[in-house]
């Protein structure tokens, strides 16, 4: 969330901001948060007076039972009750108005980075560079939800019969390709720098506040609700959070880590064609890189981060395009994002397959992630994070760019050894 002190200090460029977001009522909502922190102080300050005054008190009457004069005693015994009553209807008070501020905070998103380009859905994104040559297909080339079913290696009906939509069976090959994929992406991940990390795919409900998926997105993740869990909805989430409530020397920067997980989103209100096959899935696997850097060095981290995710995109041979996403596209957290997508030959669109982002502050304000400055004073530390990658349209686009005229589908030099075939089918 955002700091009290930027909205107070930089009041115009947050409203600038969240204007360019379409964020409704923001000014309405900044006052908001502005009025409760001089709340917040009035109460702090009236509480912490009457505490200092009770206790000066209390140490004059100790002197007049000692001087024997129990009636001038008794009279500051009075004035310390009341006191004291003061002081506990002020401490009742300030927990609500700072419950209050925490929850007008938690209501307004992320500042975006001045290089963000103003709109209001995905066609007002900004395309960086698109990279690749689009394949050309034989005339009988089928869709990824027709391949799958000839070379039985995906199966949705079983995972319906035994979950429901959404959740499908891998087999044979198919399960093999998943794995090789996995394999691939933490070994390049690897051998980038990162550590990497094998977290819980559960989380507490602070975890889902710390990197902002509550409340924002609280209707799109699957609740445990007896136990009060979560499940993850990106590597991102238990990753970050390690992390949380730490100071972490400076020495230590850039924390860089990747994990592999599946990932759980019931996606409600999703329909259509777009969601046909793998192109949107409840449960996936996808392998994420979380980085935790120094403010005035993060956004050329997220250069190095989005060449990484480009770099394999590379070596699975698929042409890909890099979106720099608009104000009114962006995540709630996120103070930049670029989105990487594939080219999708039968279905002749791009996929979605990786956002690399940097939230600046916001998440690290959440989690009390801090470092310390050269003046000893802690500060908070920048969060980024990117998928590298999310398999199930990395498949798609896999299967439909490379089925042959045989009716195979030839997969990438890079993945053979992985895969221990070279095609499917």
């Amino acid at each position: 969330m955002l700091q009290v002190s930027v909205l107070k200090e930089q009041t115009d460029r947050v409203l600038a901001g969240l204007t360019k977001r379409n964020f409704p009522n923001a000014e309405a909502e900044v006052q908001r948060v502005l009025e409760l922190d001089q709340r917040r102080r009035q109460l702090q300050t009236e509480h912490d007076s009457a505490q200092a005054e009770a206790n000066k008190l209390a140490q004059q009457i100790g002197a007049l039972m000692k001087s024997g004069d129990k009636a001038g005693a008794e009279e500051l015994k009075s004035r310390t009750a009341a006191l004291k009553q003061q002081t506990k209807t002020a401490a009742e008070e300030l927990t609500g108005v700072e419950k209050e501020l925490q929850d007008a905070l938690y209501r307004i998103p992320n500042v975006p980075h001045a290089s963000v380009p103003a709109g209001r859905s995905a066609d007002d994104n900004e395309v960086v560079r698109e990279v690749g040559n689009k394949p050309e297909l034989p005339g009988e080339a089928l869709p990824h939800w027709d391949l799958i079913k000839k070379l039985d290696i995906i199966d949705f009906e079983l995972g319906n019969k035994i979950t429901g939509a959404g959740f499908p069976v891998y087999k044979g090959q198919g399960a093999r390709l998943q794995r090789a994929l996995i394999n691939f992406f933490l070994d390049e991940a690897m051998a980038a720098g990162y550590t990497e990390m094998q977290p819980p795919i559960l989380i507490n409900e602070a975890s889902g506040y710390g990197t902002g998926q509550l409340p924002d997105k609280e209707g799109q993740m699957y609740h445990a609700t007896a136990d009060d869990l979560y499940l993850i909805p990106t590597a991102e989430v238990p990753i970050t959070n390690l992390y949380r409530d730490e100071i972490i020397a400076t020495e230590r920067l850039p924390v860089r880590n990747a994990g592999y997980t599946p990932c759980f989103r019931r996606e409600a209100g999703s329909w259509g064609a777009h969601v046909r096959g793998l192109n949107r899935l409840h449960q996936f696997d996808k392998v994420e890189i979380v980085e935790i850097d120094l403010p005035e060095r993060s956004y050329q981290t997220l250069e190095r981060m989005l060449g990484h995710i480009e770099g394999l995109l590379q070596k699975l041979e698929l042409p890909y395009r890099v979106l720099r996403l608009c104000g009114g596209d962006m995540g709630f957290t996120s103070a930049l994002t670029y989105d990487l997508e594939v080219w999708s030959a039968a279905q002749q669109r791009w996929l979605e397959v990786s956002s690399c982002s940097n939230f600046e502050t916001y998440q690290a304000n959440r989690l009390k992630l801090r470092y310390r400055d050269e003046n000893n004073k802690t500060q908070l530390l920048h969060t980024l994070n990117g998928s590298a990658l999310a398999l199930p349209r990395i498949v798609a686009a896999l299967l439909e760019n490379n089925q042959q005229a045989d009716g195979t589908i030839r997969l990438p030099e890079v993945l053979h050894r992985y895969c221990g075939f070279a095609q499917l089918g």
